[in-house]
Parts: structure tokens; C-alpha cells; sequence
């Protein structure tokens, strides 16, 4: 036998709710982490409320020692969660009445669950962004540092996954650096759009309660309250945003963990990770995982797909409200689940890559990574590039038949190419020679990488 009908709204209906559409319909399972914020909107709600005379001194008083009482209670272990009250909102208002008698069933004056749970999701987006940004710096902090420490360790730049010119691994992770900048910079754009206070739109048309939807949003450290209530209660913009700047965030991780996943190859064997980001294999004793890397790229996938979810969620929906934004809420709190871990565990793991320099140079000298200086160095000698292009393309053959290097190969070879070549060349032909040459801003010349290591602290310091 069903419980009764729901006492906080069922007084249109003649029979219980069925029990599988209870279950079916109910959101508690997932909304209760929203408690806190919750009630700090339930808080704000009531205190407005006294402001504007709706509710007295002594009622407003006894709500919000009630609503922390009923957190205390939360938090203590001590809350007992019920389906048949639905969610987040029925739970507490429930257990705030429990606690306070007949004066906590004022507390939803003026307010519909549509505009409480639109400005709940807010305040938990805007707390849980500001998270996620501290660990996008910290990341950011671990990958500066190491790019500091390898500033001049020199390692092969590819393109096609082939060997194209040396660079130095500092350049290469201030290069990861940027992606985190711009998501860094994404994160603190939406969370403008986040931070605008839908409270006061009630079911769709506002009320005609003298609120003063102002006072709400200032005690909420909201911007401003939203403009049009039908928008405020269906928008769902904010979180879709969200989900696409994670979506970039989980993407710009899943590289540099398609990076490190070959770097950790014997096939590369450029970097080591510590022991404590790996795992073995249970039949190969010999194999060390690069476990985490390979889960962070698979995540990514999923939260592309709750990003497809919102979207799809959304597409349909005539304004305002529909019980389908009731689906909302798990894409998203698994979106933020998703990428919080991963950014922690890239923040843990980042500082403690182990450059190992002699493979990283032995590989840098295979491919010929040189060959664009030597062209660069015939262009000044007054050869035109596509010539020099040409020429420099017939010393590469000779010296892939040799099986040498072009640093190898002497002059009196070289000078059958082109007798513009003179003994300087050798001075461009070396691995320091090339990223050396590249001393300009945005370049990988040793010094450069230094001067942007010293920006990109800079902006992480501007952040305090």
C-alpha cells in the first residue's frame, strides 16, 4: 500500500502517489548533496522575507536556528532521507517543521521548488568552479615548476608524431601550461553566468508576495538577480556551459595523457612516473602501468557524453519548467566528480614526472630534427627558402643512405649541396645550436622558456 499522498502539495489529488512512481519520480538519492546549499537558500529566503515584514522577528528567528539545526543534523549522520518527500527541498522543509512546528511551513512563501532548485544548483556550481579552478592552479603550479627545472633538457618536437625540430621539454609543458591557462580563464567566465540568482522567480511568474529579490541575491553573493522569471526557473544554459568547458578541460587532459602514456614507453622512455601513479600486471611481473594517464583518457568520453545529455535534455522543452530538468543533476554532479579527480590526480602526479635526459637527447638526434636550421642557414647565406628547401631535402637522403646524422656528415660533403656552406654550419647543426636559435618570444630557446616560466608565475600570483 502506497503512503499517503504527499502532504506538502497533494491537496488536488484523491489517491496516493503508486509506489514504483514514487521511486521512479523522486530525486533524493542524488539531490541530497545540495543540502547545504539548500538551506543556505532557505536562510537568505527567510531573512528577506522578515526584512519585508512577511515574516516577524520571533518567525524568522526560529526558521534559520531551525534550518541549522536540521544541517547540524545532516552533517552528524542523524538525517533520515525519504523517498515519499521526493528531494533536497520536502526533506529539509519537512525536518525543519519537524523541529519547529507550523512556523516552518511559512519558510516557502513566495518561493516554488523550480525557483529554489535552479538557485541551488548555482550555488553549488559557483562553490564547486572555485574548486575546480584550485586545482586547475595547482596543476598549473606543478607543471610551471617542473618546466622550470627542465628549461634546457632537450627532446624532440614532433608533427605527425614524427620527428620535426628539437625543442626543450620546459617549452613542451608550458605548452600544457596554456591549455590550463585558457581553461583556467573559461571557468572564470562561466562562473559569471553561474553567479545570477534565479530565487523569486517562483513556479514561472513570480509572486505577489513584496519581495525584494536584492537583499536575496546580496546575502547569496550573487551578481544580481535574473531578469525574466520564466527564464530563471527553465534555464539551464549555465550548467550545459559548465559541462562544455569540462568537456575541453577533460580533452586538453586525455592529450597530455596520450603524451605521457607514450613517454612512459619503452619505445620513448623520455619520462618515469613514481611507482605510486602506476600499477603491474597480474601475470607480467616485469610491466609498470601507466594507469592513471589511461584512466584520465577514458574519463574524458564520459563526460563528453553528459555534455551530449544536457544538450539533448534541454533541446525540447517549451518554457518554463518541465520535470525532465529533473535528469540534469546527475550528468552534471558526475561531470564535477569526473574532472575534480582527475585534476587532482594530474596536480599529485605532474610535479613528479622524472625527466630522464640522455633518451630524451638520443631521440632528438634521430629524424633529422636539424634539417630546418640548416635550411634557415642557407636562406641567410642569400639562397631563396624553396631552393634552400630543395637542397637541404638531397642532403638528408645522402645522409639517411650514410646513416648518419647531418651534424655528422664533414664539410667537403655538405659543400657538394651547396658551396654556400661554410665551417659555421656545425654551429646550427647541434641540438643546442637549433633550440638556442629560437630566441624569441613564444620560442624554445632556453632563455625564452625561462622568461615565460617567469610570466605564467606571475599570473598564477595575480590570482591571490
Amino acid at each position: 500500500m502506497a503512503e499517503q499522498t504527499n502532504v506538502q502539495w497533494g491537496g488536488r489529488f484523491s489517491e496516493a502517489t503508486d509506489e514504483f512512481v514514487q521511486a521512479f519520480t523522486a530525486s533524493i538519492q542524488f539531490d541530497q548533496r545540495l543540502y547545504a546549499h539548500d538551506i543556505q537558500g532557505s536562510i537568505a529566503h527567510a531573512t528577506m522575507l522578515n526584512k519585508v515584514g512577511v515574516l516577524t522577528d520571533d518567525e524568522a528567528k526560529q526558521i534559520v536556528d531551525g534550518l541549522n539545526a536540521v544541517k547540524a543534523d545532516i552533517e552528524a549522520g542523524n538525517m533520515q532521507w525519504s523517498i515519499a518527500l521526493e528531494d533536497v527541498h520536502m526533506n529539509v522543509e519537512k525536518a525543519l517543521t519537524d523541529k519547529i512546528g507550523v512556523v516552518g511551513k511559512k519558510l516557502h512563501t513566495g518561493r516554488s521548488r523550480n525557483d529554489q532548485i535552479a538557485t541551488d544548483i548555482r550555488l553549488y556550481l559557483r562553490d564547486e568552479i572555485d574548486a575546480i579552478c584550485a586545482e586547475i592552479t595547482r596543476l598549473q603550479q606543478g607543471t610551471i615548476g617542473l618546466a622550470k627545472a627542465e628549461y634546457d633538457t632537450i627532446m624532440p618536437g614532433f608533427t605527425h608524431l614524427q620527428t620535426a625540430q628539437p625543442v626543450t621539454f620546459g617549452h613542451h609543458l608550458l605548452a600544457w601550461n596554456e591549455m590550463l591557462e585558457r581553461d583556467f580563464q573559461r571557468l572564470q567566465d562561466c562562473r559569471k553566468r553561474v553567479n545570477q540568482m534565479p530565487l523569486g522567480a517562483a513556479a514561472l511568474a513570480g509572486t505577489t508576495f513584496p519581495i525584494d529579490r536584492a537583499i536575496t541575491a546580496e546575502l547569496l553573493g550573487f551578481e544580481a538577480p535574473t531578469e525574466n522569471s520564466l527564464d530563471s526557473v527553465s534555464d539551464r544554459d549555465f550548467a550545459i556551459e559548465f559541462t562544455s568547458a569540462a568537456s575541453l578541460i577533460m580533452m586538453h587532459l586525455s592529450r597530455m595523457s596520450e603524451e605521457l602514456v607514450l613517454w612512459t614507453s619503452a619505445q620513448f622512455d623520455f619520462i618515469e612516473l613514481p611507482d605510486r601513479f602506476c600499477t603491474g600486471s597480474s601475470i607480467m611481473p616485469q610491466k609498470k602501468n601507466p594507469d592513471v594517464p589511461e584512466l584520465v583518457r577514458g574519463k574524458t568520453g564520459r563526460v563528453y557524453g553528459h555534455l551530449t545529455s544536457l544538450l539533448t535534455l534541454m533541446k525540447s522543452q517549451p518554457l518554463a519548467y518541465n520535470k525532465d530538468n529533473q535528469e540534469d543533476k546527475e550528468p552534471l554532479f558526475d561531470t564535477i566528480d569526473t574532472l575534480r579527480g582527475s585534476l587532482r590526480a594530474f596536480a599529485d602526479m605532474v610535479p613528479a614526472i622524472i625527466a630522464k635526459k640522455g633518451p630524451m637527447r638520443d631521440a632528438a638526434l634521430k629524424g633529422y630534427a636539424t634539417a630546418t636550421d640548416l635550411a634557415d642557414y642557407l636562406v641567410v647565406k642569400g639562397l631563396p627558402f624553396r631552393d634552400a628547401h630543395e637542397v637541404v631535402g638531397k642532403s638528408v637522403a645522402y645522409a639517411i643512405d650514410k646513416g648518419v646524422d647531418l651534424s655528422e656528415l664533414d664539410l667537403a660533403e655538405l659543400q657538394q649541396f651547396d658551396d654556400r656552406i661554410a665551417e659555421d654550419v656545425f654551429e646550427v647543426l647541434t641540438l643546442e645550436g637549433s633550440v638556442a636559435a629560437r630566441d624569441h618570444f613564444g620560442g624554445t630557446a632556453p632563455k625564452q622558456v625561462l622568461a615565460a616560466v617567469a610570466r605564467a608565475e606571475a599570473r598564477i600570483a595575480a590570482r591571490h
